[in-house]
């Protein structure tokens, strides 16, 4: 009960005795209610909202969780995408949803973090209007460029952007983590390349040789890398991805040194959800996440599984909010 017993001695000594009697019915009837509503939970279909295009990263983890999530519980898990402003339409929906579990947000959290620093009033507060449930996955970034740029590592494309300044450009959802990415390492190298903002697929600009280059998460990237369409230099993880030991990360290029990005895919609930229906529903998703199947599929793909405790996942939230902080201010990067 995590120091409930002290709390109600603590109250004790402050309630006249003819009072404990009710005070502690009070107390039974509450811790009652929170376990009966965990157990019944979920009664009826749920929503996940996913703020981005089918498709997409967090598409796909949340249509491969809903169905197990379907097969465990008897009831309907229902994907509901809705893309717009960098996120923020989906998620604006789950902050205002009823607190009972049943509207739930599932998106880069990444990009979630550092909304806050890029729109002055953004409709809500990411600390403050969400219940974190859990981190899912994390996958690092693929720097990745279109076959025609003639460069074969990280740093033949330094040399290449540094000899045509302004010439070569990275597509970006605007605001977004992959965008940040991007900025990051051209800030890091002093690099001077066009960021072309896209509403729909960065990805599919640069398959179409449309754009030069992008940093973009593993499980969207590979299969363009597999079927020839883009070249893959680099990943953006401390380490080199198992499952990749011929790619460098970023990291390793000398003046790069500590570069990491990435997706963060996480769950999320509306505030005041009640603890007993976010731990359910972690426990849940930390179960289907470890089964062997999903875990290898995944991390074919580039993504690794990667749970935590709701209060864990607030904490990193919190900090990855304070570091993108520090980038954006430094560079004075602005949306227009």
């Amino acid at each position: 009960m995590n120091g409930q017993p002290v709390l109600f001695l603590a109250a004790c000594r402050t309630v006249k005795p003819g009072r404990l009697l009710a005070l502690a019915i009070v107390i039974l009837l509450a811790l009652h209610a929170g376990w009966v509503g965990a157990q019944a939970y979920p009664a009826k279909p749920i929503r996940v909202i996913v703020p981005n295009a089918p498709g997409g990263t967090s598409d796909i983890l949340a249509r491969l969780i809903g169905s197990k999530l379907t097969d465990a519980w008897g009831q309907r898990v229902i994907v509901d995408n809705r893309p717009g402003a960098n996120g923020l339409i989906g998620a604006e929906m789950v902050a205002r949803a009823a607190p009972d579990g049943y509207t739930l947000l599932l998106m880069d959290v990444g990009n979630l973090a550092i909304s806050p620093s890029l729109y002055p009033k953004i409709p809500f507060d990411m600390l403050r209007d969400f219940a974190p449930i859990t981190t899912l996955s994390y996958s690092p970034h693929a720097l990745s460029t279109h076959p025609s740029v003639p460069v074969r590592s990280v740093k033949d494309l330094i040399a290449f952007a540094k000899a045509r300044p302004g010439q070569l450009n990275a597509p970006v959802a605007l605001g977004s983590a992959s965008q940040l990415a991007a900025m990051m390492f051209a800030y890091r190298t002093g690099i001077n390349w066009v960021y072309i903002p896209v509403a729909g697929s960065a990805l599919n600009l640069v398959v179409m040789g449309e754009g030069h280059m992008l940093f973009m998460g593993m499980l969207q990237t590979l299969p363009q890398v597999n079927s020839g369409r883009l070249r893959l230099l680099a990943v953006s993880s401390a380490q080199r991805d198992p499952a990749l030991p011929d790619i460098p990360t970023v990291a390793e290029t000398p003046g790069l040194e500590g570069f990491i990005t990435g997706s963060w895919q996480g769950i999320l609930a509306s505030a005041n959800t009640p603890p007993e229906i976010v731990n359910k529903i972690n426990a849940e998703v930390t179960r289907i996440l470890n089964m062997p199947d999903i875990r290898d599929k995944l991390s074919s793909q580039g993504t690794v599984p990667q749970t935590n405790t709701p209060r864990e996942m607030g904490q990193w939230l919190a900090a990855e909010k304070d570091r993108w902080a520090k980038f954006i201010k430094i560079t004075g990067f602005k949306l227009e």
